[in-house]
């Protein structure tokens, strides 16, 4: 993890690889953003004229590197676009911080240290800026070659560029109770968003169920957060149709984590519940050629759902928290479920199997169910759901459904917020009688026209009667296959993670909505 520190150090004095500083897109060309004028002073009160030159338009994301000048301790100055000029009296949006923050730090993999002299006109900017910073940095690369062999020099060996190893904000304050917090803040939410961003990565030979469950038990414990863990032999005691029906044809069975954070002061309850198929062949239903390549990501809910639990623990927020993580293979074999076969779910209720590969709703009906019982005051549900969800909405954004409309606003806000792209999408009623079925209570399929929605409604029959609840389909933003962009790396992405931390804190607060 990059390190990060608070430094009082003037920009012209520090010594590091570069100096990051902010460009934004005025007018009549770049501007240099405040947090530069040292840097500015050093090229002569000429640095938006010179990254003019060498066309820099401060657009959002847009990276320049320059030598520094004489008077700077670092070679580099990278200036890093901020998108427009904010109007007068207004600060820079907290999300394009976050992004410039990311895209420098990208461009910065294989160096030491670096330092951003980025506006920070609050403590709100210091959490963007260290964010994005961190996130940014991020890199997998513990398959690649070379990655564990080092030189007799103690460099590394024929491996990839390792991220940039410290950062460090100047003009924040290290003794402003604030700004001290907010640091800590940024970096307990970026080391949990990275943990969810490697589970997606590792390979589904190495994340088994079983795996993934030891990986949640040791971090767990490690923080202070019990820890509960339901095999394959108490899945069928229990009457865990959904998880164990879907995780019947592999040769790794499955699993349901229960995550418990407690507070001693707090009032409210919020129960998270996670997809975590480790890999989904689609089962008997197998998906066509082209789709399997990535779906080591269809556990990206759990992971959410795991990072966000352990995170609300090392915040010490005073709400509780818990996690259930619905962990299951989904795979073709002799005794993989069949399209046709009738599940009894962990509620009692019945499901007619039209599809295998619409496993995911079966495994989050029975942590649902279950979750339930405990009566928290709400519940989320977090899913690489439905690739209908990625036809309406496309790859950045996830969908927000719920049964109670002002919930599923305050979510939306929430996210946005955060700068996690959201929208929120209906639960139609016709769309529920799509899934009747003649021989069971219930089918897993419905119409395919509004696939996402219709997935919604199978969940909303398994959640307990009188409980807030809303499901988030991350389907699209997940798993990032494009070039990266911001803090946004190639691969995992761990989206949903800083939506439900903050949804904890707002509830930890009383200040939800």
């Amino acid at each position: 993890m990059t390190a990060l520190t608070l430094s009082t150090a003037g920009a012209a004095t520090l010594r590091a690889d570069a100096l990051v500083v902010g460009v934004a897109k005025g007018p009549k060309g770049p501007v240099v953003a405040a947090g530069a004028e040292a840097v500015d002073k050093a090229f002569d009160g000429k640095l938006a004229a010179v990254l003019d030159a060498m066309g820099a338009s401060g657009a959002e994301g847009e990276v320049t590197k320059l030598p520094a000048p004489a008077g700077l301790k670092v070679p580099v100055v990278l200036a890093v676009g901020l998108g427009s000029v904010p109007e007068q009296d207004e600060s820079y949006d907290e999300e394009a911080l976050r992004r410039a923050a990311g895209s420098a730090a990208r461009a910065l993999h294989g160096s030491k240290k670096a330092a951003f002299a980025l506006p920070l006109d609050d403590a709100s900017a210091v959490t963007a800026v260290a964010e994005g910073a961190l996130l940014g940095a991020y890199a997998f690369t513990a398959y690649q070659g070379g990655a564990d062999k080092v030189a007799k020099n103690g460099e590394k060996n024929g491996g990839p560029k390792q991220p940039l190893a410290e950062v460090a904000l100047l003009g924040a304050k290290p003794r402003d109770k604030e700004h001290k917090a907010a640091a800590e803040r940024a970096v307990v939410l970026a080391t949990e968003v990275n943990v969810a961003r490697d589970l997606v990565n590792t390979p589904p030979n190495d994340l088994t169920p079983e795996a993934f469950a030891a990986v949640a038990t040791a971090t767990a414990k490690e923080n202070g957060v019990k820890v509960q863990v339901l095999d394959e032999k108490a899945l069928i005691k229990g009457g865990f149709g959904g998880i164990m029906g879907v995780g019947k044809g592999s040769e790794n069975p499955p699993r349901l984590v229960k995550l418990s954070y407690t507070h001693a002061k707090a009032e409210k309850t919020l129960a998270f519940v996670g997809k975590g198929i480790t890999y989904d062949s689609g089962g008997i239903s197998l998906k066509p050629a082209g789709h399997n390549e990535t779906m080591k990501c269809d556990m990206a809910g759990a992971a959410a759902v795991f990072a966000a639990v352990v995170a609300a623990a090392k915040l010490g927020l005073q709400v509780n928290v818990t996690g259930w993580l619905a962990l299951a293979e989904n795979m073709p074999s002799g005794s993989a479920t069949k399209p046709g076969d009738v599940l009894r779910m962990y509620s009692g209720k019945t499901v007619e199997v039209l599809n295998t590969d619409a496993e995911g709703r079966l495994v989050l009906g029975d942590a649902l169910t279950r979750a339930s019982e405990e009566n928290p005051d709400a519940i989320v549900d977090v899913a690489t759901l439905t690739g209908a969800m990625v036809l309406a909405l496309g790859d950045r954004t996830f969908g927000i459904m719920a049964n109670d409309d002002a919930f599923r606003t305050s979510i939306h806000e929430i996210a946005e917020e955060v700068g996690e792209s959201s929208w929120p999408m209906p639960l139609p009623e016709e769309l529920r009688k799509t899934m009747d079925s003649p021989t069971a209570d219930i089918a897993n399929m419905g119409v395919r026209m509004g696939g996402g929605l219709v997935a919604g409604l199978f969940l909303q029959e398994f959640v307990g009667e009188g409980i807030t609840w809303a499901h988030l389909d991350i389907a699209g933003p997940a798993f990032h296959e494009g070039a990266p962009y911001g803090y946004t790396p190639k691969g995992g992405t761990g989206s949903a993670v800083r939506t439900l931390v903050r949804l904890a804190e707002r509830t930890a607060t009383g200040d939800l909505g």
